[in-house]
């Protein structure tokens, strides 16, 4: 009875803090982040989803790098994926778009060798802001 009070102590702050805005776990060489329930960060690719369709994304996202005047920009489109690999400010950009559904497209960023989190958010935001441009 008193290992299981003390495993239940021990439990629930754990779960309060697993349960905050942001949270990662890191298992050998491979990290696992969650971000407000909107972004996930896994081996350097900050991962979001978009309520966009595939078709209005990739010239987003050829906009976002042609904003961000990245150079060398290398596009590969399937049907239902694509990758663009560029430079901008001599980091190596890598994002690559995946089909989802209909109306959703998910987007991976990975800046620089082993992922630089904030600059992949930077160019989140500015997609973001770039898709909801009429």
């Amino acid at each position: 009875m008193k290992r299981r009070l003390l495993w239940t102590a021990f439990l629930i702050p754990a779960l309060l803090l697993i349960a905050g805005c942001d949270s990662a776990l890191t298992v050998g060489t491979k990290t696992i982040g969650i971000r407000s329930g909107e972004f996930i960060y896994t081996d350097g690719y900050l991962r979001a989803t978009y309520t966009f369709p595939f078709d209005k994304v990739w010239p987003a996202c050829e906009k976002t790098l042609t904003e961000l005047k990245a150079a060398d920009v290398e596009r590969i489109r399937k049907i239902s994926q694509g990758t663009f690999t560029a430079m901008i400010h001599d980091e190596k950009v890598r994002i690559s778009l995946e089909y989802v559904e209909k109306e959703i497209t998910a987007v991976s960023i990975m800046v620089g060798t082993s992922g630089n989190n904030l600059a992949s958010q930077l160019i989140h935001d500015r997609l973001a802001t770039t898709l909801k441009k009429p």
